[in-house]
């Protein structure tokens, strides 16, 4: 995989709620419940597995979930990140 460009990155950024942090993409929600917060990190887990390719996942405050994309193998972002931030989007 090769690493993105600034400017690819903002590009791929430039239309959704994902942020730039670092050498990482991350992305924070909010639910109802404890119960709907693990329910969407259970089908992350599942499309991550089957995308190979898997955030950091932080739950925190009981509701609340933050997301981190960043290819490790490669040292920052390349295009399995902004693919699998769309995928995660389409899960909510």
């Amino acid at each position: 995989m090769t690493l993105l460009s600034d400017p690819e990155i903002e590009a791929g950024l430039a239309s959704g709620e994902w942020r730039r942090d670092g050498q990482a993409i991350a992305r924070e929600w909010k639910f109802e419940d404890f119960g709907q917060a693990i329910a969407f990190v259970n089908r992350v887990a599942d499309a991550a597995e089957t995308a190979n390719h898997h955030p950091d996942i932080h739950l925190h405050g009981w509701n609340k979930v933050r997301l981190e994309l960043s290819t490790h193998s490669e040292g920052g972002l390349t295009r399995a990140d902004l693919d699998m931030a769309a995928r995660i989007d389409d899960l909510v």
